[in-house]
């Protein structure tokens, strides 16, 4: 199951325009460098919950077939929280099932996850990494023989108890509906949520460690970024260009851009560029790197960039100077 219904407002303005999991990296929507991932590792049968913007999700993947995977979609009219969405699909997922988010970059080896899954009788097995600034994540606690033994939510590194991420790509057993709240006792529920409202922190992996359930992490050393804001959108893409994370690329890679004559004063161009297709660029444009020039994005004359993403269909006026900029075009 591909989580894909949240509204990624960390991520905004660019969100009030289009749903996360389509936001691009390397001029392809997240979202489609998951499903390819997914099958890559085998993973064909495929669910998407819904709710910002589903029909631009819809209407770009359709069937999956186009990404390899089999997709259909589950839609929320409400939000039914992290882990009430999966409880919603509930009937599409099998006896063992893979939850990733579709807002995330990732490389993971799947495969290898799915060993380690087999290999043990826990009820669940979820992805960790090792990060340096806990603050910033939910972490876990985890014995020698890798069963978790608590967590601790975004501590500051002098208190925190481990170092180990919580990824959010998850590996359950069909038992685990067994240990999500009644409908409407949530502790993470507020004021409106529906009924089917649950979240895996605050309601699920608390019940497993209150009745000694077994489920255990499985460290990764792949690429992970969860694409939480602006900042994390600019380093995966710019991970994606260099090839620290191995997600395909749409469009033209360059060492640098020129249209025109170089009139010799600017120094050597910068790479790499990646050109998306489809994109304008007027006379006299210098593009230094790292930068992305999405699909239908038009660039002005006389403009210079450096270190630029523009994102598909933006608009770079003429003359102008961007260094280190987001380019967007207005919903």
């Amino acid at each position: 199951m591909v989580l894909a219904a949240g509204l990624g407002t960390r991520l905004r303005p660019i969100t009030y325009a289009m749903p996360k999991p389509m936001v691009p990296v390397i001029n392809k929507p997240v979202m489609e460098h998951i499903l390819r991932l997914l099958a890559r590792h085998g993973f064909s049968e495929t669910i998407a919950n819904l709710h910002w913007f589903p029909d631009v999700i819809e209407g770009y993947f359709g069937d999956g077939s186009a990404q390899g995977v089999s997709l259909t979609y589950s839609h929320e009219e409400q939000l039914l929280g992290t882990s009430g969405g999966v409880r919603n699909a509930a009937g599409f997922l099998g006896d063992s099932f893979l939850i990733i988010s579709g807002d995330a970059l990732t490389d993971i080896d799947l495969s290898a996850m799915r060993e380690f899954h087999e290999s043990h009788d826990g009820i669940a097995t979820l992805a960790m990494k090792r990060v340096q600034d806990t603050s910033q994540f939910g972490v876990a606690i985890v014995g020698s023989d890798g069963r978790i033994q608590g967590f601790q939510e975004k501590p500051q590194p002098a208190e925190a108890l481990s170092d180990l991420a919580n990824c959010g790509i998850y590996m359950f057993r069909k038992e685990i509906f067994d240990y999500f709240p009644e409908p409407g006792t949530s502790k993470a529920a507020g004021p409106g949520d529906p009924d089917g409202f649950a979240d895996w922190a605050m309601d699920v992996f608390p019940r497993l460690l209150d009745g000694d359930i077994p489920f255990y992490s499985h460290e990764i050393d792949a690429y992970w970024n969860d694409i939480g804001n602006l900042e994390e959108l600019r380093d995966g893409n710019v991970d994606a260009l260099i090839g620290a994370v191995q997600v395909e690329k749409e469009g033209e890679l360059v060492e640098g851009y020129r249209s025109g004559t170089d009139p010799g004063d600017e120094g050597p161009l910068v790479g790499p560029v990646l050109l998306g297709p489809g994109c304008e660029i007027g006379d006299d444009v210098r593009i230094d790197g790292p930068s992305i020039i999405g699909d239908g994005v038009r660039v002005g004359d006389g403009a210079r960039l450096k270190e630029v993403i523009a994102l598909p269909g933006a608009e770079i006026p003429a003359r102008s100077v961007l260094i280190g900029a987001i380019a967007a075009a207005r919903g």
